[in-house]
């Protein structure tokens, strides 16, 4: 079997019991759909009793959509080997022939997966409850922007995958550092652009924001505010995703020569 088709198989096999466990447990459906719509839900109504602008509470059902994502960065990709570890299946991972990558590649697929059904209860209660319009200026655009926006979310989670092993017990601590501060600089709930110069430029950085700020651009159009042109974003996330990508290869080759080598990193509580 060639390396391709190794990779192939091993993601899939890694994904098929994330979708699977999703589809034989509907229980995880009312965490997955009902408990998220009630926060987005909360926003949205905020901005109804303020009379605000129709467009702001789009900026939020669409924020609380891609909101989901990121928290699967983070919790599904960013802190999964550090519960694997704990769980003993570490141990399997490594000494697979499959590489590492693609057994984060498969948990990827499986997290969009579940993610997407979140992410659709919050756009539909968005589209049928509270009566906002999606009018995207070309959905080619749309889908093409979003899909290189996830490419490049779950290339940055699987560097958080190998950095928050490396670090052990930080790793959980890191997590909830980077949740809430992101939720300001990504402009989820707002444009980002209202956050001045200095910090939207920093913001920038992070490809939900640039991503988030592409897709209202748009399907908004001049009501969105952008932060920059669209092809400045698209450009930018492209960048992301083949550096984080790249990063994320590189880093996982050198945990699997240190856990083949040293034989720590399946030491549980280290």
């Amino acid at each position: 079997m060639n390396r391709v088709a190794l990779f192939v198989r091993a993601a899939f096999a890694r994904a098929y019991p994330r979708i699977v466990g999703l589809i034989r447990e509907p229980t995880w459906m009312i965490q997955e759909t009902v408990l998220p719509i009630l926060a987005v839900a909360a926003y949205a109504l905020v901005y109804r009793t303020l009379h605000a602008p129709d467009e702001l509470v789009a900026f939020v059902i669409l924020g609380g959509a891609m909101t989901a994502f990121w928290l699967n960065v983070l919790w599904a990709m960013g802190a999964q080997f550090f519960w694997e570890r704990d769980s003993g299946l570490l141990e399997i991972y490594v000494l697979a022939p499959a590489p590492l990558m693609a057994i984060l590649a498969g948990m990827a697929l499986g997290g969009i997966f579940m993610t997407l059904v979140r992410a659709v209860a919050i756009l539909a209660v968005g589209l049928f409850v509270f009566g906002v319009r999606l009018e995207p200026s070309s959905w080619l655009a749309l889908f093409g922007v979003f899909a290189l926006t996830l490419l490049a979310l779950y290339g940055l989670g699987m560097i958080f995958a190998s950095a928050f092993l490396m670090w052990g017990r930080e790793a959980w601590h890191v997590v909830n550092l980077l949740q809430e501060p992101v939720y300001l600089l990504s402009g989820l709930n707002y444009p980002v652009r209202t956050l001045g110069t200095v910090l939207a430029t920093i913001a920038a950085a992070l490809p939900l924001t640039v991503g988030v700020d592409a897709l209202r651009q748009l399907l908004f159009g001049e009501a969105a505010v952008g932060l920059m042109p669209v092809g400045w974003e698209v450009a930018l996330l492209a960048v992301a995703a083949v550096l984080f990508l790249a990063l994320a290869a590189w880093s996982l080759a050198t945990l699997e020569r240190r856990a083949r080598a040293e034989g720590r990193l399946s030491t549980r509580n280290q």
